[in-house]
């Protein structure tokens, strides 16, 4: 599916996908998942090298599921050049952790820096191959596709799942984003790539089935704004347990009182109810579904 000098690494959800780009003169990683599983990812990258030196860093977008690993990358390689999104370049330069999305989604990113920006429409060498970037607003207004025409390999991120796609951030802080999702899933069906490198999730080659479903999702979101909102808002939940794997309840619905996203949700869509109310029918309803667990006063993710 994907040839012999791309490497696929995948590590749950909780992690973002990588890619691992090896050349004849290079060899580059996209994206380098969460923190807690940044041994893991330099384990990953040295096995597959086999002694060779990682020379560049690449994201797609700068959440942090994406490039928690950066800072480990960057203190195993030292010549490691590091290219992000142009969007993003001020936030890290001043480790804006509201601007990340860090601190307003409660979650953890070791500070890193960057060399130089990926510029949509612009090309760049990596694995000794030529790769298109495209902006990709959406789910993040700075994202970016990355795509290899010879290979008809595409790096999506989290603009297209093979069920779908990643949480519309700036409908989560009140800007509007479902148009920018439908005119990038366009994009992608415009570029007609032949194999499909998910954000998270296995690669797939059912683009037009992939396409058609994230199209369903969008208009039901687009509809009934209140289901993204309650998605958005059992994400960040789901997320925050993945990283923490259990805790109390309470400890749970005092986080959720601190998390800036989930208070900005909560103030748009249900001010008639209290917020710890409202989260704990969120917990709830996350596990009726399978995703957590109740154990006495403990919630556990599953």
């Amino acid at each position: 599916m994907l040839p012999s000098d791309m490497q696929f690494i995948e590590r749950g959800w909780l992690s973002s996908n990588s890619l691992l780009l090896i050349g004849p003169d290079d060899a580059a990683l996209v994206d380098s998942g969460y923190h807690t599983h940044a041994a893991q990812t330099l384990a990953l990258v040295q096995h597959a090298l086999q002694g060779r030196t990682l020379t560049t860093l690449i994201n797609t977008h700068l959440h942090s599921d994406h490039c928690g690993g950066n800072a480990a990358l960057q203190s195993a390689y030292a010549h490691l050049r590091t290219v992000i999104p142009p969007g993003c370049a001020q936030a890290v330069r001043q480790w804006d952790e509201d601007g990340l999305t860090y601190k307003p989604t409660g979650q953890s990113c070791p500070r890193f820096v960057f060399d130089e920006t990926l510029q949509p429409g612009s090309n760049f060498l990596a694995g000794g191959r030529l790769w298109d970037i495209h902006a990709a607003p959406g789910h993040d207004p700075d994202s970016v596709l990355l795509y290899q025409a010879d290979t008809g390999v595409l790096l999506s991120a989290d603009a297209l799942w093979e069920n779908g796609f990643g949480v519309v951030f700036p409908e989560m802080y009140g800007e509007p984003g479902f148009d920018d999702v439908g005119l990038t899933l366009d994009l992608i069906e415009q570029l007609q790539p032949r194999t499909i490198v998910p954000g998270h999730g296995r690669v797939f080659t059912d683009v037009s089935g992939a396409l058609a479903r994230a199209r369903e999702r969008l208009m039901i979101f687009r509809d009934q704004p209140l289901k993204h909102a309650s998605h958005a808002a059992k994400v960040l939940i789901k997320f925050h347990l993945m990283a923490i794997q259990r805790c109390p309840v309470e400890a749970l619905l005092d986080w959720t009182e601190d998390s800036g996203y989930l208070k900005t949700l909560h103030a748009a869509h249900y001010p008639h109810q209290a917020i710890r109310e409202w989260a704990g029918g969120l917990m709830e309803a996350l596990v009726r579904s399978g995703a957590l667990s109740r154990q006495d006063q403990w919630v556990v993710n599953v």
